[in-house]
């Protein structure tokens, strides 16, 4: 059986009661990073052999362990933060079971994307989740052109290097919309800086970005903030 197990974004207390039983199980364990999550083990006391599993050799590991699946093995499956296949390794690997039969169950967790939406202050009946803003300039600005014309709030993963350039588009293209930083989540600075994109360039420009951030933009009918 596969056990896709979400593990905290930054605060180890975030992990519940479910996952840890499951760790503890299960026969082995498929990490993106084994050093980081033989880390989260060590920290709770578990002992269980890890093999690693990320973007680079997810049709081999995928492979293997459908096969120690359907032997009767039980997998769990982390990555380092977060729930795995969302902007991470392991979409194929739950995939491959479904296709096999092989029994797969979700342990849910800790969210960066609905903590950035919740603490942005942004509208949460709707919104869009588009992962990581794109590498280059003229995708990456014609994602956020898109942005601008959804009624609902729009989240985004983004690089602390990429940042100011993103907050150079947005001042082009939605010099008035309200955005919001959400960075280093659950963790000792955690920051949620709202402001227009001229605004937060400036904050940026004099305190510059370190750590894991989501960008929140506002849809289109929201009103600024107070």
């Amino acid at each position: 059986m596969l056990y896709v197990v979400a593990t905290p974004i930054g605060n180890l207390g975030d992990i519940t009661l479910r996952a840890l039983e499951v760790l503890k199980s299960v026969d082995l364990i498929a990490a993106e990073d084994t050093r980081h999550s033989g880390m989260l083990l060590k920290h709770f006391g578990i002992k269980k052999p890890l093999i690693s599993y990320h973007e680079h050799n997810e049709a081999m590991r995928s492979a293997q362990l459908t096969e120690r699946m359907a032997a009767g093995e039980d997998v769990a499956l982390t990555t380092d933060a977060g729930t795995p296949g969302l902007s991470d390794p392991g979409a194929r690997l739950i995939r491959e079971c479904i296709k096999r039969g092989l029994a797969c169950t979700i342990i849910p967790g800790p969210s960066s994307i609905l903590t950035a939406l919740a603490g942005s202050g942004f509208s949460m009946e709707k919104f869009y989740f588009r992962g990581f803003l794109p590498v280059k300039s003229g995708q990456r600005e014609r994602e956020l052109r898109v942005a601008v014309d959804r009624a609902e709030t729009t989240i985004f993963f983004e690089s602390p290097y990429r940042l100011a350039k993103t907050l150079k588009v947005c001042i082009d293209i939605m010099p008035n919309r309200q955005l919001c930083v959400a960075r280093e989540l659950t963790k000792k600075f955690e920051e949620f800086r709202r402001g227009t994109p001229a605004e937060l360039l400036a904050h940026y420009q004099a305190h510059p970005p370190k750590g894991e951030i989501v960008l929140v933009i506002s849809g289109g009918a929201e009103l600024r903030l107070p």
